[in-house]
């Protein structure tokens, strides 16, 4: 066990097994001499490396042949705009979930590139659930939705992601806070983009996983660094990759299926996790949680206590004791628990034991 239990929402925590195989592998990796950092990106460690890592995140998410992984940079806002880019026109019809901050920004981007952007469904104005009635757009080119939402603690449920239309619009998802940290059918989705420093890696790497027929769509002419034909073309090595983060990301996908036993495994250590935390808020008087029971996030769990001021005086003591993290996002207030992978059960027992503490002091 560390001394601090990482509750942040981004970056995430890390498994202490994968820092240590860092610090171990830091001065020479796999025998070069070199740090990770220190080879070309067109040297064959380096070239083996983002393979092995496309390759495993292929399986894990359950994708054939018929989809290319990419490992791009930028981040998940960079795809906010590279996405209308390649697969719309100015003027043309797409359409969006408004789920919360992040969705609002994808469609900002869109309505920037001069996108004719539709509504769909929207849980305005206070995010607190999954919008659940939807409207049909048979014309779009593409219909995005974001799977789990950080700030306000909701998350499409596996059956929400189930009941998907097949056959309309291509859906392209961001999946930033909460790949792999579940099963869910990756095969729904024409696009799937995620910046991998919520639950499965270090900042600088984003994932893109797209169906290859897509790419017969891309709208010609475009920039080189921005089309997708550019990336699968060159294996995810145009240009000089973040091979650092590709390195962490490899790791972590080790753990996923080495320690702690895959997808499966994972999805029902983090419902432990989350069952833990919003069953002793339900069960309290003194803790709320303002979102819909059937929407919230098993990543991200908001909580408010009676006032500003206790929550304030939370988070403080919390940190005092080692656990950190624990403030809501400065839109929204309140406190957020951020429960992503590498978050064990025994430091969600931690917060929740301090939780307790904080209850019978302050109640």
């Amino acid at each position: 066990m560390r001394p601090i239990r990482n509750f942040y929402a981004g970056p995430c925590a890390l498994p202490l097994s994968v820092l240590r195989r860092i610090q171990d592998e830091m001065l020479d990796f796999r025998g070069t001499g070199m740090s990770v950092m220190e080879i070309s990106h067109r040297a064959a460690p380096v070239v083996d490396l983002i393979e092995e890592t496309t390759g495993g995140l292929k399986r894990l998410m359950g994708l054939g042949d018929e989809y290319e992984v990419l490992l791009l940079q930028g981040g998940s806002s960079l795809q906010f705009a590279m996405m209308p880019m390649n697969f719309s026109g100015p003027g043309e019809i797409v359409a969006y979930v408004d789920s919360g901050l992040w969705a609002k920004k994808a469609m900002e981007e869109a309505r920037l590139l001069g996108r004719d952007v539709r509504v769909v469904a929207s849980s305005a104005p206070d995010h607190r659930r999954i919008p659940a009635d939807w409207e049909t757009v048979s014309d779009a080119r593409y219909l995005h939705l974001c799977t789990n939402n950080t700030i306000v603690g909701t998350q499409f449920s596996s059956a929400m992601i189930d009941a998907l239309p097949r056959g309309g619009p291509v859906i392209m998802a961001d999946m930033s806070s909460d790949l792999l940290s579940r099963r869910i059918d990756h095969g729904k989705f024409g696009l799937i983009y995620a910046h991998t420093q919520k639950s499965f890696g270090a900042a600088g790497v984003t994932i893109v996983a797209l169906r290859r027929d897509l790419l017969d769509r891309i709208r010609d002419p475009m920039a080189a660094m921005l089309d997708y034909r550019t990336h699968v073309k060159a294996r995810s090595n145009y240009n000089t990759p973040p091979v650092f983060a590709i390195y962490v990301v490899r790791l972590m996908l080790d753990w996923l299926e080495g320690e702690i036993g895959g997808i499966e495994a994972m999805e029902r250590i983090n419902r432990a996790k989350a069952a833990r935390i919003y069953d002793l808020i339900d069960g309290s008087n003194f803790y709320h949680a303002p979102v819909e029971a059937g929407s919230r996030s098993m990543m991200n769990a908001v909580f408010y206590l009676p006032n500003p001021d206790l929550e304030k005086r939370f988070v403080a003591e919390a940190e005092q004791a080692g656990i950190v993290g624990l403030g809501g996002h400065r839109k929204w207030g309140g406190c957020r628990a951020s429960l992503y992978n590498a978050v064990t059960l025994a430091e969600v027992e931690d917060l929740a034991g301090f939780m307790g503490e904080f209850v019978a002091a302050n109640g």
